[in-house]
């Protein structure tokens, strides 16, 4: 089955193939300049072999001669320095040679001291943000239709992948363990006080009041006929049953009057109902059986195997529909993010304010990742202590090699000018 494009595995072996291609890169371009300064070198080498078969050497061969000698010793002279490096020349373990694989410990203690002082700092760090103007550049990045664009498609590409990691048994399992055990252990009687108040002082307790009402009128009347055959059925049998209707349908009438006044703005049964939803607040805050109650309610409440199936069930329909729009090619999910990022970033690119308290949260950020300094600088000593020796040689000769092949030709020319020149001093003082 192909990798989901939006998997990090992926993402990583993509980033692990463009760090594979740059690594080809330097090494190729390594082994031409070395392949060129050994050729130099080599060259000296054979004038220099080349001008000690000539018979009665003149001026210009001495000269030759004087130049390719020094060349020579210069090329070697740079290659045993940059070699003594990274290894020990032609593998003789000479004292002071091989420096990086030897001093590894040494550069991980340094590397790390290093970042740790001069670059997780705060003047440093704040000085950094400050003169980027993080806060400015990202409202005008974002303000781009297109980059709004860019982070709907990135943040969509990888929903499916978090989505799916997500909804492992496991995890499901770890997550329905800990959220029932966090709801039953969790008291119940300071938020269903809360609720009441809110409901209480917001007047919402009287709508459902009335709604109450209203839905008992509604019950009486469409349950009319039953009343009067209940009446009937109790009624004795010389009564008429004309006088048995009129009965049920002055019950029936005396209980709607009785629902009326309950209606009553300020009316008495209005003012004992909402005394009882205080009265009950106050018991909720102050009586510990009640709070008992309660929550054994609540309990009861979570272990029944509906509920329990319903909690299972949640995350499952949530994310069959989050993964279905997610496929489709008009996302109602990604048309969202869209839009609202590019609100966001209209109202970011005009608003000056906002961006100097995006560029104040950085700071805070920032200055909060400075007091971790000293674990990041050991993260990186440890990271570089735990490198192989090998290893760690040859990632630092593949980064520098290159330009430490220039050394050894600048060494073999300088060489050879500085032979030609001091020849050409002996022979104009002799």
């Amino acid at each position: 089955m192909p990798a989901d494009s939006s998997s990090p595995l992926l993402i990583s072996e993509q980033a692990t193939d463009a760090s594979a291609g740059d690594d080809q890169i330097a090494i190729r371009r390594q082994r031409r300049n070395r392949a060129f300064a050994n050729g130099l070198l080599g060259s000296m080498a054979a004038i220099v072999v080349g001008t000690h078969w000539v018979d009665n050497p003149g001026f210009a061969t001495l000269l030759l001669r004087s130049g390719a000698e020094a060349g020579l010793v210069g090329g070697l002279a740079d290659w045993f320095a940059v070699t003594a490096l990274f290894r020990h020349p032609l593998g003789v373990p000479i004292p002071h040679t091989a420096i990086i694989p030897n001093s590894r410990d040494r550069i991980a203690t340094t590397l790390g001291r290093f970042i740790e002082r001069h670059f997780l700092t705060a003047d440093t760090v704040l000085a950094k943000l400050r003169s980027v103007g993080v806060g400015r550049r990202f409202a005008t990045w974002i303000a781009l239709p297109s980059s709004a664009d860019a982070i709907a498609d990135t943040i969509v590409d990888a929903l499916p992948y978090l989505i799916r990691s997500a909804g492992s048994p496991d995890l499901l399992n770890f997550a329905h363990r800990t959220l029932g055990e966090q709801l039953r252990q969790a008291d119940f009687t300071p938020v269903l006080g809360r609720v009441l108040h809110a409901l209480t002082v917001s007047g919402e307790a009287d709508v459902v009041f009335d709604r109450a009402i209203q839905v008992a009128e509604k019950l009486l009347q469409e349950n009319s006929g039953q009343i009067e055959k209940l009446v009937q059925e109790r009624s004795r049998w010389w009564i008429p049953k004309a006088i048995d209707r009129r009965i049920a349908a002055a019950l029936i009438s005396g209980v709607i009057e009785v629902l009326h006044k309950l209606q009553e703005p300020e009316g008495d049964a209005r003012l004992k109902f909402r005394k009882a939803i205080l009265d009950l607040i106050h018991t909720l805050q102050t009586s510990p059986e009640q709070r008992e109650q309660i929550n054994a309610a609540k309990n009861r409440l979570l272990e029944h195997p509906g509920i329990q199936a319903w909690l299972g069930s949640i995350w499952t329909e949530l994310s069959e529909l989050a993964l279905q729009d997610l496929q489709t090619p008009s996302s109602k999910t990604r048309a969202s993010l869209q839009h609202g990022l590019s609100l966001f970033g209209q109202a970011l690119a005009t608003d000056e304010a906002m961006q100097k308290h995006l560029d104040s949260a950085l700071e805070r950020l920032a200055l909060y990742i400075v007091t971790w300094r000293s674990e990041i600088s050991s993260f990186f000593s440890d990271v570089v202590r735990n490198w192989d020796t090998k290893a760690l040689s040859d990632r630092l000769e593949l980064v520098v090699g290159s330009d430490l092949q220039y050394i050894r030709m600048n060494g073999t020319i300088v060489g050879a000018l500085v032979g030609c020149l001091l020849y050409l001093g002996t022979w104009a003082i002799s």
